[in-house]
């Protein structure tokens, strides 16, 4: 990802032992809350910090720091305390090994509740809660247009078997081969398309491709503006290759020992109130030039905690 785990490369690191020392972000008053180097990122880690103030937390932002090979031992050493994770991207690089073809990571659940639960497992030795988890997920998914969607009755990734042989399908380059996309359509939904057209990674390209007719399936991430813009429709993933990609924050544990339970509970309220269709608007207007302190208020406003 960037949010989704189609385009995440895990690595392995070192962990911090548990019970030592970790100087940085952990000597302070404050709640720092960090992002990963993409704009939703941004939005999100916004929106908590927005909702940790207005109950009275001291917040110091860390955004946009970079890819999770960065952002997750920064907070496992103290660097950075509060990180608004996706699970399934998280799990798949806390096991440090890549997933199989044709399907979801290893040990890596389609459900939410599972996904969830290992997540608490893969953190528990590093320092590191997990709280609740958001509805919200950011996802690979496969848009087609409201007009394709309606010529050939597609409302699921399984109505494509009988026109995929006539389809163009479009993407990343890495798309044809990776087990959350093309290779998986194939081996989950026996999905063979006629053509695979490489594209960018739910960017503009794609969006263009799409709309115009150049390709008549494209890889677009779950939460895409673009999809919301141009009226694109989701196809559903009724066979669950993709796994759980639920907004879950993640926060040091010395930070719930800190500030208790009422930090706890705010944060945990602005889970509980995102929407994957909220995310897919605040990336829309982020996209429409506002910045995400603008967006974030907006919605804490009308949305969020009260």
């Amino acid at each position: 990802m960037v949010a989704s785990g189609l385009l995440l490369a895990a690595c392995g690191r070192s962990s911090q032992a548990p019970g030592a020392a970790r100087p940085g972000a952990l000597d302070d008053d404050a709640i720092t809350v960090a992002s990963f180097d993409f704009p939703e990122s941004d939005v999100l880690a916004e929106i908590y910090s927005e909702a940790l103030e207005t109950k009275g937390f001291r917040v110091m932002r860390q955004f946009h720091i970079g890819t999770r090979e960065l952002v997750e031992p920064a907070l496992e050493r103290g660097l950075v305390e509060l990180v608004p994770e996706y699970a399934g991207s998280a799990l798949e690089f806390l096991a440090a090994g890549p997933p199989p073809v044709g399907g979801a990571p290893t040990g890596i659940a389609s459900d939410p509740e599972s996904a969830h639960a290992s997540l608490v497992r893969a953190f528990a030795t590093r320092g590191v809660t997990v709280l609740e988890a958001s509805p919200a997920q950011d996802q690979n998914g496969f848009a087609v247009t409201a007009e394709t969607a309606a010529t050939y009755h597609l409302r699921r990734l399984s109505d494509l078997g009988a026109v995929a042989g006539s389809l163009t399908i479009g993407g990343p380059p890495e798309c044809e081969r990776r087990p959350l996309c093309v290779a998986g359509l194939t081996s989950t939904y026996g999905l063979h398309f006629e053509r695979f057209q490489p594209l960018d990674a739910s960017g503009p390209i794609t969006a263009e491709a799409l709309r115009t007719g150049t390709v008549d399936v494209a890889l677009m991430f779950t939460t895409d503006g673009d999809v919301e813009t141009n009226g694109f429709v989701l196809l559903g993933d009724d066979r669950h290759l993709q796994p759980a990609e639920n907004v879950t924050p993640v926060v040091d544990s010395e930070v719930v020992r800190r500030f208790g339970q009422a930090a706890v509970e705010v944060i945990d309220d602005v889970s509980a109130r995102l929407t994957t269709s909220d995310l897919r608007s605040l990336n829309a207007q982020t996209m429409g030039g506002r910045t995400p302190r603008q967006v974030a208020a907006a919605w804490l406003a009308t949305d969020g905690p009260q």
